[in-house]
């Protein structure tokens, strides 16, 4: 990481949905930074820290690394900065951490983190110590609480789990956003064309992924959205039909945005049946 002069506000965190929780602290990094004309700065790992200390651990993820760092830049924040985390960088102490990164290379003048952080060798850094340490390195710290909904605290565990079991409204809410999926468009069996309904084929990058059946869905591509009907089959093949567009865009990474469902997944007698339910979900969706 380069030395920065320019004094930052900075928060830390893999922020795994940017979910509301997250929300809130980066707002009030924006906030701060604003206020008192400072850089504000985000910082994130990759991969990610159980990946390095527990090599053969199953990490489920809400959203990709890339999907994560949209969504905090689109918000406002200055520098989203994603550090390599590594066994070396594992087993820096609490105080190393502040003193060698934050304070030296990034300037800090304000740390913004969650009530229940936890940094530094074997996590024994938390909010009691930040706040001995903004004392002794001149630093202002502000620990913010974390968010319920329903009585529930907001989580990126409990969101996945909702969206993959189909509940896409409260997983919204708990977003503060619609449930979106990222990913590139890759080359499919083409059956769309013989119907008249060509679809792009979706490769997620690493995201939850709702159970199967038809969604009313916009896609995000090149800056402007567009209305479109999407597929999730069984196996999680994903195609997403997009009205009155004939552009090709294979290779190019789209965002999917759920509207709601329009109906189950279902199998058709004939590619006529298909080509008619695919005109009615496209009124419908509409």
């Amino acid at each position: 990481m380069k030395k920065t002069s320019y004094p930052s506000v900075v928060t830390i965190g893999i922020f795994d949905g940017v979910h509301e929780g997250h929300q809130a602290i980066l707002k009030k990094v924006i906030r701060e930074a604003r206020k008192s004309r400072l850089r504000s700065v985000v910082i994130t790992f990759d991969p990610h820290p159980v990946k390095v200390l527990s090599p053969s651990a199953e990490i489920p993820f809400l959203m990709s690394l890339e999907h994560r760092i949209r969504l905090i830049k689109k918000m406002g924040v200055d520098d989203c900065l994603v550090m390599k985390f590594t066994k070396e960088f594992s087993r820096l102490s609490p105080e190393d951490f502040i003193k060698s990164v934050l304070i030296d290379k990034l300037n800090l003048r304000v740390l913004v983190t969650g009530g229940n952080f936890l940094f530094g060798f074997r996590e024994k850094g938390g909010t009691k110590l930040l706040k001995r340490l903004s004392k002794i390195y001149d630093f202002k710290f502000y620990s913010v609480p974390p968010l319920k909904i329903n009585r529930d605290f907001i989580s990126s565990t409990r969101i996945r789990r909702l969206i993959e079991k189909g509940d896409l409204n409260l997983a919204s809410k708990m977003l503060g956003r619609p449930v979106t999926i990222l990913g590139t468009v890759v080359k499919g069996k083409r059956l769309g064309r013989k119907i008249e309904f060509p679809t792009a084929n979706v490769d997620p990058h690493h995201e939850s992924i709702p159970p199967s059946g038809v969604y009313s869905v916009d896609v995000a591509l090149d800056g402007k959205n567009y209305r479109g009907i999407l597929n999730i089959s069984a196996h999680k093949i994903i195609e997403v039909h997009i009205v009155n567009f004939k552009k090709d865009i294979y290779g190019k990474d789209i965002e999917v945005i759920f509207k709601q469902k329009v109906r189950n997944e279902k199998k058709f007698k004939s590619l006529e049946a298909l080509k008619q339910q695919i005109s009615l979900d496209i009124k419908e969706a509409l």
